[in-house]
Order: C-alpha cells, then structure tokens, then sequence
C-alpha cells in the first residue's frame, strides 16, 4: 500500500508529533508499504529553521521505504498570531502543492492536525487523486486557541469551526486520541449531509504509543543529574512546550513555598514564548532550574531524574488536547502531579491506577499541597510510579498503533 503523509514534523525535528509520526512511519515501512511523507524543514527547537537546512523552500530525498518532501514552514514567534497564521497559510499552500505534484497514485493520505489546514491538503490531495483520506487531530483546534485567548475574535473564530467542520465532514475518517476527544469531534461534525451518518462512526480513537522498551525505570542519579548539579535532591520536574497552554507560574509558586528547603530542587526542562518571562518571574530562586529542550535519545536520562514529573494545562484545555508525555512520565516509573481539568484522560488514567496525583487546574494552593505531600513520601512515589508503569506496560505499542492505522486503511480501500 501507498500512504501519503503529510504533516507538521517528521524527523530529525525534535517535535512530540513529529516523534509519534516518524515511528509510525517507519513501522509501517518495516511491515512492506511505501511512504510519501510531505512535511516541513526542521525547524521545532528554535522556532527557526535549523542550520543546515536553509536555502531552499522545497527538498527532496529518498529513504528505505518512500520519499521525504520537505517544505519551508515560515516559523515565527507564537506570540504575533497574525504572522503565525499567514506561516500556517504558506506552509499549507507549499505541502498541498508538494502533495498534489508526486506522481504516483496514493492508496490513502493521512494528514495530521494542527496546523487544522493541512486538512485542507489532504482532502485536495485525496480527492484529485480519489483515495481515502484520513485526518489525524492531536490537538482540537481551534477550541485550544480559543482557551488560552490566543483567538478571540467572534468572526475568526466562527470562520475557524466552519473549517473545522468542513475539514472532518469529507474525512473518510477523523483519528483522535481519547475518548473525550472522540465525543468533542463526533459532536461538530453531526449528521452528514453527504452520508447520513453520525459523527461518531467516522471517528477512530488511535491513541498515540509509548514505547516502554526504549523507556523503562532508570537510576535517579544519572548525568542529566550531574550535568545540572540536581545531586540526590528530590527534583520536582516539568519537561516539555513552555507556552500559552502551560501555566507554569505553579511551579514558581512551589518553589517559593519550599525555598528553604535544600532537600528539594525544581526544574523547567524546554523552550517556548513563556520561558524569558518564567525565567524573569523565577530569578530570585535558587533551587529552580531552566534546563533547553535535550536531544530524543535522551529522553529516558531526562525522565528518570526526575521523582515527581508535572503536567499542567490551562482551565478547559485537557477537553481538546491529551499530553503524550503522560505514557512516556508512567513509561519511566516515575509519578505524574497533574494540574488539569477532572473528567479527561489524564486525570481518568491517574486516578483509575493510583499513579499520581491529580489537582484542579490553575490552583496554586492544591498544586503546592501535592508537591509538599509527594516529595514528603518517598514510597508512596516509588509505589505510584511502579503502578504507572504496569499500566503502560498493558498499553498500545509502536507496531501497535500502525496496525491500527493499517487496519483503518484497508477498512477504507475496500471497494
């Protein structure tokens, strides 16, 4: 089988989507089809493009299996929406030219949100070329926008459902991570006037995998640990996006409430538009760190450092949007402290296996108090932290998230 891909990331970006979207990619190469990926040039961790990969807007090479488009993706600052949402404009203008220009047929095209417009370039794509199209939403946009107000204007934001629901109604099939997830899409697209059918019996929940082979219980004291002069402090971490979505002044707060204590160490692991203002904010503070985004083969090093892993999204956010770095935290047998919205999966997963704690969103005072209850009680997070990883142990797998997908494929090739 053909697939067409065509997506924000592939590697070697450092993007969580593109590390989901290259695995996939490759299993499904391992298991005999070919792969035409269509995605942008490196450009995640500085929000630039990487050295190396300038001067030219369109590349083209080979690999076992299939071919590589890369486009230009116009990076700018998330903070100037207007300039980000003309980036996505020409990004997708580039991806759907690049797509509708390869000249084999696709058996199928999938295509990978957000930015939402690469729907967009996969229903053109899919239609001239009459395959199925397949349309994988990681994050529901633009509800995430809309939550941090990053997108407030009544006209933008009717005009942004109106695509939304144009783009899942000529989907042959909308993937999604959860369950809350499949209820939000399932309920936008409705009845179909082109099929009649539900919503819900075109969207899939494929969640994304964690690979727990790669990523297993490893030794506190390690040389992420020396690199950063965390000794056997217990670290209170956060790794991931600082941004809009991420209210990360909770960590401040924690580490202000245990600033007198040189037992406990905090750490802010990544990069985005929040981390010169986290920083400015967290100046005075000696037992919190800033740490820049490691490369993925460290990933394991980083996790297990770490004795208490946070994550954290703004009020209302966790209905539109599941953090991968749930199964990876559960992965290293290390305990999630979640800021989030009660209901969703994340706080259903920890919850339903006691691997955690879970708190309401945005509220300081109960997001000090599990800090100080877990960094108090060492086997309690080595009991969390051993229950997270049998949970994910029992999770999907690499191979087995692309047998879904495969399995979804041929659903739809089927005359």
């Amino acid at each position: 089988m053909r697939v067409q891909v065509i997506c924000p990331h592939f590697e070697p970006d450092a993007a969580p989507t593109g590390v989901v979207m290259t695995e996939i990619a490759h299993r499904l190469i391992d298991a005999g089809h070919e792969l035409d990926i269509i995605t942008a040039l490196p450009w995640y961790t500085e929000h630039a493009v990487e050295k190396g990969w300038g001067g030219r807007p369109i590349r083209r090479e080979t690999m076992p299996g299939g071919t590589i488009t890369r486009v230009h993706p116009f990076p700018t600052d998330k903070r100037n929406i207007p300039a980000r949402a003309l980036a996505f404009a020409g990004f997708t203008a580039l991806a759907t030219v690049a797509a509708v220009l390869r000249r084999r047929r696709p058996d199928v095209v999938l295509a990978m949100s957000p930015p939402l417009t690469l729907g967009i370039a996969g229903w053109v794509s899919a239609r001239l070329r009459r395959a199925p199209f397949v349309f994988n939403v990681q994050d529901i946009f633009p509800d995430v926008a809309v939550e941090v107000g990053a997108i407030s204007g009544k006209r933008v934001v009717k005009l942004l459902h109106l695509l939304e629901r144009f783009i899942y109604r000529r989907a042959d099939a909308v993937t999604v991570l959860s369950d809350d997830l499949r209820e939000n899409v399932s309920d936008k697209i409705g009845v179909s006037k082109r099929n009649g059918r539900r919503g819900r019996t075109k969207v899939r929940v494929i969640p994304n995998f964690v690979d727990t082979e790669r990523i297993q219980p490893g030794p506190r004291i390690n040389p992420y640990r020396r690199d950063h002069d965390l000794g056997e402090r217990t670290v209170v971490m956060y790794a991931g996006n600082l941004g809009f979505s991420q209210p990360l002044d909770l960590m401040i707060d924690a580490a202000e409430a245990l600033h007198d204590r040189d037992d406990v160490a905090f750490v802010i692991n990544g990069g985005g538009s929040e981390r010169s203002r986290l920083e400015g904010l967290a100046e005075h503070l000696t037992n919190l760190h800033f740490v820049d985004f490691q490369p993925p083969e460290r990933l394991p090093e980083v996790l297990a450092a770490g004795d208490v892993h946070v994550i954290a999204l703004r009020r209302g956010l966790a209905r539109s949007s599941v953090p991968s770095k749930l199964y990876s935290i559960l992965a290293s047998g290390r305990p999630v402290l979640a800021s989030i919205d009660g209901g969703t999966e994340v706080e259903t997963v920890i919850t339903q296996n006691s691997c955690g704690v879970s708190v309401e969103p945005e509220d300081s005072a109960a997001f000090v108090a599990a800090v100080i209850e877990l960094v108090d009680d060492p086997d309690a997070r080595e009991a969390m932290g051993e229950r997270g990883r049998s949970f994910v142990q029992t999770w999907v797998s690499p191979v087995g998230v692309a047998a879904a997908y495969l399995e979804l494929f041929d659903e739809l090739a089927r005359p």
